[in-house]
């Protein structure tokens, strides 16, 4: 069964995730805030952020630095962007 939340990254009622997508209380936060297209967009910006930068999640400090971006993407904040890069249109 699909529920409905207001998305805080799309800022409009969307369908929402089927279980928290990342552990702890942040995890929870996204889970009742981000909608599972608006994960999905991390998700995409995630990938490119660590080809752009070659990052390794092996290593514990990429693995903090993209939750924090994590966190500023999702709920507003002045997140990292690879070079050149240009937020798609909203539509």
């Amino acid at each position: 069964m699909s529920r409905t939340i207001y998305c805080q990254k799309l800022k409009k009622d969307a369908e929402g995730l089927a279980m928290p997508p990342y552990p702890g209380p942040l995890g929870q936060k996204i889970y009742d805030q981000i909608s599972a297209e608006g994960w999905q967009l991390w998700l995409n910006h995630q990938t490119m952020m660590i080809n752009e930068k070659r990052l390794s999640l092996a290593d514990p400090d990429t693995r903090k630095y993209l939750a924090e971006e994590m966190e500023k993407f999702l709920f507003g904040g002045d997140y990292d962007k690879p070079e050149g890069y240009t937020p798609p249109e909203s539509s």
